[in-house]
């Protein structure tokens, strides 16, 4: 096994690529337009539930808001492992950038992202940032998108003289361009980020991204087209990525009752084999959600993907009783 840094790591890319191969699973199977509608309920599900109380977390609450906002994009991505940079103009104008590559559209992800569906992330999160704040003058200004070829996804919050109705919350122009970043200036997190820290967060970010799909998707769609979608991405993500995941775990080669003990231990989990099924009393990405029996089984199939990436002749029979997670494993 590897240290539990490294665990936590390969947990937050695991769920990072599903989260990924979600959104372009959508884009292919339904089109641009419900997926920037799933996109915009993510993003604003997670805004609503995370901007204030970040701002809490990081002593950010008493600063000027276009700042305030600025900074909480930076430091919060930041301990993501999301890539980000920053530049404070003034206590009404502070940009933020993400530079490439995107952490969103991994790799060359982000060839089959439409702008419709990177702008969606825009209006669910940065445009209802003063709303929040109490500040309805607050907007944000876009100034490149890297799904359209900039070298960045990048633009600055703008505290107006004027009230914003909801459609100039968000506007987009290409005649500026962030001043390049100096790290010297930047908001820096407290010595008490230590490495595992830093870990275990990065693992969370991309968890509670997967938490809101799962429920925005549900709510969208309807559970049996949610489960059958968000299914088929995490059978296509996992058989793609099991093996890199499973050295990234320590259990490389030792087939899919290791990985699955393993997974379940990395996302702090409790797992055992009895005999020829691995039961798990409580998986902590679920813990709260009100999920239908289609989302509970598309998560299962990235346990499945992972079985048929090791041998394509396996099948893992899952079922739920009594909140306990169980996968029968094949008799050889």
């Amino acid at each position: 096994m590897q240290t539990s840094t490294q665990a936590m790591e390969a947990v937050g890319e695991w769920y990072h690529a599903w989260f990924t191969g979600i959104i372009l699973t959508t884009v292919s199977r339904r089109g641009a337009g419900p997926a920037a509608e799933l996109v915009f309920r993510v993003f604003r599900a997670q805004q609503q539930a995370r901007f204030l109380p970040g701002l809490e977390k990081l002593g950010l609450a008493d600063l000027p808001p276009a700042v305030a906002a600025a900074r909480y994009h930076y430091l919060s991505n930041a301990i993501g492992g999301v890539g980000v940079e920053y530049h404070e103009e003034n206590s009404g104008k502070a940009w933020i950038r993400y530079p490439p590559p995107r952490w969103i559209w991994q790799g060359t992800a982000i060839c089959g992202i439409p702008p419709e569906v990177n702008i969606a992330m825009l209006r669910g999160w940065h445009a209802q940032n003063g709303v929040s704040l109490g500040c309805p003058a607050l907007g944000f200004v876009c100034t490149g998108q890297t799904v359209e070829g900039d070298p960045g996804l990048e633009g600055y919050y703008f505290e107006h003289d004027h009230l914003l109705e909801e459609a100039q919350r968000l506007r987009f122009t290409r005649a500026e361009r962030m001043p390049r970043f100096d790290p010297a200036q930047a908001p820096a997190l407290p010595p008490a980020w230590s490495a595992e820290r830093l870990a275990k967060a990065k693992r969370g970010y991309a968890m509670e991204y997967v938490r809101s799909v799962l429920q925005a998707a549900q709510a969208q769609f309807g559970a049996a087209e949610a489960g059958a979608l968000l299914g088929l991405a995490a059978r296509l993500t996992a058989m793609q990525h099991a093996h890199p995941t499973a050295s990234a775990l320590g259990v490389a080669g030792q087939g899919i009752t290791a990985f699955l003990l393993a997974l379940a231990a990395a996302q702090g989990d409790v797992a055992e084999q009895v005999g020829d099924t691995i039961t798990q009393r409580e998986a902590g990405l679920l813990r709260g959600l009100a999920l239908e029996p289609p989302l509970l089984h598309a998560w299962a199939e990235l346990h499945q993907g992972a079985a048929l990436a090791f041998d394509r002749f396996t099948a893992l029979e899952f079922s739920v009783a009594a909140d306990v997670l169980c996968w029968k494993l094949p008799l050889n």
